[in-house]
């Protein structure tokens, strides 16, 4: 398991939200393929819009970039 999956998972066992907006983003920079890292960024925005990130907006523009939303 990569550090990047340890960092998820230990995020979503404390239910920090703000980190997964980040974690989420990072994956889905980091990502191998255009599907994997929409998946990624669909759960960043999702846990964004949830709490109000400012994210938001740039996450929802980067799924659109990709005719993902």
């Amino acid at each position: 398991m990569s550090d990047l999956d340890d960092r998820l998972l230990a995020a979503h066992a404390r239910d920090d939200r703000r980190a997964l907006v980040t974690l989420y983003g990072e994956a889905g920079m980091t990502a191998n393929d255009i599907d994997a890292s929409c998946f990624y960024l669909t759960h960043a925005y999702i846990y964004a819009l949830e709490m109000g990130h400012p994210d938001a907006d740039s996450l929802h523009a980067r799924l659109a970039k990709h005719g993902r939303v």
